[in-house]
């Protein structure tokens, strides 16, 4: 095969200037791009055999423009952004990044947990306001300060992210349950329940599941209701799994405790999402996956992953 024309049309967001696409750039002729607006996505592609994206999305119309494209690397475990049968139908490659970011969603969904939990920021900017040293008493504390031990964390999702948040609940001494859409056998302590039973016990409630047509918007005034007024949710899987003016309302409500959100259903953040401003919501901005280390990773696979093309025998393909 003559060098191929590669073109990464969305590279800050992986590497702002921290990593190096040298792996990539070995493999043949690349153009790195920032961001790449709609209106330039067939400019910047044309004549491409290879062409990496992350949000950019390339649908039946984009591929049928771009004739010489041969391989589509998704620079995430997603691949929703491609129209995975057009391209296949065009012969085109694609592929996806598995299994990078496991172990960083699961300390962002215990960032959250422990957030609720004890509340480091706000005692610690209280320090630095002065409230410690104009106290009459050696300790104060300005939330309710919890203890995880013998608490149930419910897992919905149980694949690889949904086992490590498992595995950390449990060296928290927490009692941990899941639910699964399939049969699984976990090799930890932890039961599978129905997702009602899971709702109503947990303490605390993880989603880690991949959306779906059937799962979008299932958490809803009707699921949050069976949730106790004291749990907590936590969402780092895709923002369009919750029904977000219900959670909302129920935040508002106090009808739940609180919510730790890494995504929303519009990413950047919508102004007028109600979630921005509702009660004891804690948004953090898509960052689970952002890890230095995860991203290192990342960054390695998509290179193996083209390489691994060039060489006529693909991996992680998902057409």
């Amino acid at each position: 095969m003559k060098q191929m024309k590669i073109v990464v049309l969305d590279s800050y967001v992986l590497n702002p200037g921290d990593l190096s696409w040298s792996g990539i750039e070995k493999l043949g002729n690349c153009t790195i791009y920032d961001r790449t607006p709609p209106k330039f996505f067939i400019e910047r592609a044309k004549n491409a055999n290879a062409i990496f994206t992350n949000k950019v999305i390339i649908n039946e119309e984009i591929i049928s423009k771009l004739p010489d494209l041969k391989f589509i690397g998704v620079l995430a475990t997603g691949y929703n952004v491609v129209d995975t049968v057009a391209a296949r139908n065009a012969g085109i490659t694609v592929t996806n990044i598995p299994s990078y970011s496991t172990a960083s969603v699961a300390q962002m969904v215990f960032s959250h947990i422990l957030n609720f939990a004890q509340n480091v920021s706000i005692h610690a900017n209280s320090v630095s306001a002065g409230d410690w040293s104009k106290s009459v008493d050696f300790a104060y504390w300005k939330t309710p300060q919890i203890e995880l031990v013998g608490k149930t964390l419910g897992i919905i999702g149980f694949g690889q992210i949904g086992q490590a948040v498992a595995k950390v609940g449990l060296a928290f001494g927490m009692n941990v349950i899941f639910n699964n859409r399939s049969k699984k056998s976990a090799d930890i302590k932890a039961n599978q329940v129905d997702l009602e039973t899971l709702l109503s016990e947990s303490d605390f409630i993880s989603i880690n599941c991949p959306l779906t047509t059937e799962n979008t918007g299932f958490i809803n005034k009707a699921t949050i209701s069976k949730m106790k007024p004291s749990a907590f949710l936590i969402n780092t899987g895709r923002g369009l799994l919750i029904n977000e003016q219900d959670l909302a309302d129920a935040l508002n409500s106090e009808k739940i405790a609180g919510a730790g959100l890494d995504v929303l259903s519009v990413e950047p953040a919508d102004k007028n999402n109600p979630l921005t401003i509702a009660k004891n919501c804690f948004i953090t901005p898509h960052i689970a996956w952002a890890t230095l280390e995860a991203r290192t990773r990342l960054m390695n696979i998509a290179t193996e992953n083209i390489k691994a093309f060039i060489e006529d025998n693909p991996q992680n393909v998902v057409n």
